[in-house]
């Protein structure tokens, strides 16, 4: 539900964006975004996966030193959050590549203490398994905020340049109120506690890997449009961004496991139970495969009729949009697979995430400047930022899912063939519609194609163990 949520929040903000802001403000502003991001995951120090297994390994049951271990990740990130703004307010540059909408787009770096504060207080909810507070903050808050805070600067007198970045500033904010509320109603305020400057540098040094891990695996996502900023018009990343918001929702639906795969996956680490962590992999790797699949073909058969919702402007992205959501798809294993390799070899994951984006980035450029030197035009220098992105996930997955393998002594593979069975099902339900006109095809095609999929893939492609899962349990208190 909370990615259903999020789907239908992202809409309004990219309608908002396209149509009032157009191309040349929206890829300024998704330059921008680039850097911002990657900074605050930096400075939220892994705690999104990293807080499960300190708070398994240093608390224990005891509530008040869950607590105190909690409050020593806010203290250290809000130290290095605010000391990466400051840099950042001193030399804006990388940020802004092509230039500011407005001088207010500076007080972007504002909202890396708070991004990096939400990360940790989320992570300490899912902890105790409250993932509503995620689906709130993610899902309603923040999507919602922008959407309607973009509309609102747009119309101001004062604000229009710069409403794109208030915008944005204003739903971090409010995501980060939103996640406090309860936070503070199950943890509180600490207990017994002081700073210990030595043993926040120790835990600053030892969430290095997990910080490289969670910072690669982010800037895969966003070195493309990073590059695409030094070599490519503003008009063209705003083509990209806006193909890239679209091929993102299946990313998405990723982080809507994530909150519990950290506690189980740590709990089941501490008692060796590597067999059980192989089988967890395997199943929620189907899980997310086979959601994102069907995304993908909803979204991508459709394609021409998807980015002309933007604007004509925008269908020569629609390559773009068919390589990513491609890429989503290539990456389902690999990310999987690294939640489990942070934890019991991060240096080869990090070495091998490195390697990734190495391999991004060069083919990257590439794709790009063959694209630039042929005159084939900016929806093709898109479309070659997306390609390099594929082909670096597809490896990626690979690679991590076989070191995987190896080290839990079982396969991890997430593919059935049922997939096949369904996409294909899928593929001419939707071919079908592309002959109707563009309304038809997306308020029916896009529909009909999910239902086709959703109905194979459920009956061939899951079994009992995967059906029971979701079905709402309640389990009786044996007190």
């Amino acid at each position: 539900m909370g990615f259903v949520l999020r789907l239908a929040a992202r809409i309004p903000f990219l309608v908002i964006a396209t149509r009032l802001y157009g191309a040349e403000a929206l890829g300024r502003f998704a330059s921008a975004l680039v850097l911002i991001e990657i900074v605050a995951l930096v400075c939220s120090l892994g705690e999104k996966r990293g807080l499960a297994q300190r708070l398994s390994e240093g608390a224990g049951d005891n509530r008040a030193a869950e607590t105190n271990l909690v409050y020593d990740g806010i203290v250290l990130a809000l130290v290095w959050s605010a000391l990466a703004a400051g840099l950042l307010l001193l030399f804006p540059e990388p940020m802004f590549p092509n230039g500011m909408n407005s001088p207010l787009d500076i007080w972007l770096v504002a909202t890396i203490p708070a991004f990096a504060v939400t990360e940790i207080l989320l992570a300490a909810q899912a902890y105790r398994f409250d993932i509503a507070t995620t689906v709130r903050t993610r899902a309603v808050v923040e999507p919602w905020t922008i959407s309607i805070a973009a509309g609102l600067f747009f119309y101001l007198p004062g604000t229009r340049e710069a409403g794109l970045a208030l915008a944005f500033i204003t739903s971090i904010y409010a995501g980060l109120l939103t996640a406090a509320w309860p936070f503070l109603a199950a943890y509180g305020l600490p207990r017994g506690w002081r700073l210990a400057p030595r043993a926040l540098l120790a835990m600053s040094a030892r969430a290095l890997p997990i910080i490289g891990a969670d910072a690669i695996e982010r800037g895969t996502r966003l070195l493309d449009i990073f590059i695409l900023g030094l070599f490519a018009p503003p008009q063209a990343v705003g083509i990209y961004y806006a193909a890239q918001q679209i091929a993102s929702l299946p990313q998405k639906l990723k982080t809507s496991f994530e909150p519990v795969l950290s506690p189980v996956i740590t709990r089941n680490l501490r008692i060796g139970n590597h067999e059980a962590i192989a089988a967890q992999v395997r199943q929620v790797g189907f899980w997310i495969i086979a959601v994102q699949l069907g995304i993908a073909l909803a979204l991508g058969v459709p394609g021409e009729a998807v980015m002309g919702l933007w604007g004509p402007d925008y269908v020569a992205g629609t390559a773009a949009l068919v390589l990513l959501l491609a890429a989503e798809v290539a990456a389902s294993l690999a990310v999987v697979s690294e939640s489990v390799l942070v934890y019991i070899a991060r240096k080869r994951n990090l070495l091998i995430s490195l390697f990734i984006i190495a391999l991004q980035a060069g083919l990257t450029v590439a794709l790009i400047e063959a694209a630039g030197r042929l005159g084939l035009g900016k929806g093709y220098e898109a479309a070659a930022a997306a390609g390099a992105l594929m082909i670096a996930l597809a490896t990626s997955s690979l690679v991590k899912a076989l070191l995987l393998s190896r080290l839990l002594g079982a396969p991890v593979n997430n593919w059935r063939w049922a997939l096949i069975h369904a996409a294909a099902a899928a593929v001419v339900v939707g071919f079908v519609f592309t002959l109707l006109p563009e309304w038809i095809e997306l308020l029916l095609g896009i529909p009909a194609v999910l239902a086709t999929y959703g109905w194979v893939i459920w009956q061939r492609g899951f079994d009992e163990s995967d059906k029971v899962l979701f079905r709402k349990q309640v389990v009786p208190d044996r007190a």
